[in-house]
């Protein structure tokens, strides 16, 4: 089996971060982001995954060479000379993800969830139509747009961009599964695949539907990274480590790292490699990249510490505040929703949403 991952370009939502780092190979639970799903496509029995890049692949060619000899995939970038959009890159790669009549996966690189890419493949062989596309529910389907099905049936009917009225709970969660028949429908110019050729396919019912079970989230920016560590922790609460009494909620601590026994963490509190966090430090809701320190007496929550960062004593950050690679901030100062450059250092209060350049 194939598959193709849309990586994108330049990451701007999740800025500072993807200053140093491209998007796809930021740390999402102490693993780059990118390689939770394809991990997860290797176990689906997918031997071949094509990346569509559209900035600067050979940032990545390194990681993605020794990745691809530890999980036996062949792993191809596809460089999109113009932004393609959804379903350009699929014209694009049609040589791998056409040059056999197996199926093949389609993911936006943001989408974190448990990946079901074995029940997608029994789902979509049961239905034998072009197309099957992850739904997820959410509670205010008047921001998204939605999924309608024929009632009964796991058939599409139509898509309704941000509804006034209620006609679906289900949004599309960017995780699909294609015959190669779908690859005569795109040609290799910026083509968006859910405005343009999703409603196409409904009109011949060549797409169905498949709900998501447990949980989803696009991590593409700041807050929602933070959402969607919640939610990653929770659902992998069984593998984590036994909450101590300075351990509150669903909290994953690189074994590299060195956490004062005084310190408190949680919920929802990932460290990552070679951190250290010291004597009276509050965390919670809270990322630490590696190599990053966080002093005596911080009190972190909703933040996002960039690789080798620094937060002194008694430092107070909130409000989604995201430090990118190599920042320090002084002792007693307060950041709230601030994001801070690479390179820079902090040394007096932000109080209000910020770009420190």
């Amino acid at each position: 089996m194939k598959a193709l991952i849309l990586v994108g370009g330049f990451g701007t939502r999740l800025r500072p971060l993807t200053l140093t780092m491209p998007k796809p190979l930021v740390e999402f639970a102490n693993r780059p982001m990118i390689l939770h799903q394809i991990e997860a496509l290797v176990r689906a029995g997918v031997t071949d995954i094509v990346l569509a890049v559209n900035y600067r692949p050979e940032i990545m060619s390194d990681f993605i060479s020794k990745y691809e000899k530890e999980l036996g995939v062949r792993i191809t970038f596809s460089v999109e000379t113009e932004p393609l959009g959804t379903a350009g890159p699929l014209a694009l790669a049609k040589d791998i993800l056409g040059k056999d009549d197996s199926p093949f996966f389609v993911l936006n690189s943001d989408v974190t969830c448990e990946f079901p890419f074995a029940a997608m493949i029994a789902f979509h062989k049961a239905h034998g139509a072009e197309g099957t596309l992850l739904v997820t529910k959410v509670e205010e389907p008047s921001k998204y747009g939605v999924v309608v099905q024929y009632p009964q049936q796991s058939t599409i009917e139509r898509f309704v961009e941000k509804p006034k009225e209620f006609v679906s709970n289900r949004i599309n969660a960017g995780l699909y599964l294609f015959s190669p028949a779908i690859l005569r429908r795109i040609k290799p110019t910026p083509t968006s695949i859910e405005k343009e050729i999703f409603p196409k396919m409904a009109l011949e019912r060549q797409i169905h539907a498949m709900d998501l079970p447990g949980f989803w989230m696009d991590v593409g920016q700041p807050k929602d990274y933070l959402t969607g560590t919640g939610l990653f922790l929770t659902a992998l609460a069984k593998s984590l480590a036994a909450p101590g009494p300075n351990i509150v909620g669903h909290v994953l601590i690189h074994p590299t790292a060195t956490v004062s026994p005084l310190a408190k963490l949680g919920p929802s509190v990932v460290i990552g490699a070679g951190v250290t966090v010291g004597p009276g430090a509050r965390l919670a809701r809270t990322v630490v990249l590696d190599g990053a320190s966080i002093k005596a007496h911080a009190w972190l929550r909703d933040t996002i510490v960039g690789w080798n960062a620094s937060v002194g004593r008694w430092a107070r950050l909130e409000g989604v505040t995201v430090l990118g690679e190599d920042v320090h901030v002084a002792e007693e100062v307060f950041l709230n929703g601030a994001k801070v450059l690479p390179h820079k250092s902090v040394g007096a209060s932000i109080p209000e949403p910020t770009i420190v350049m």
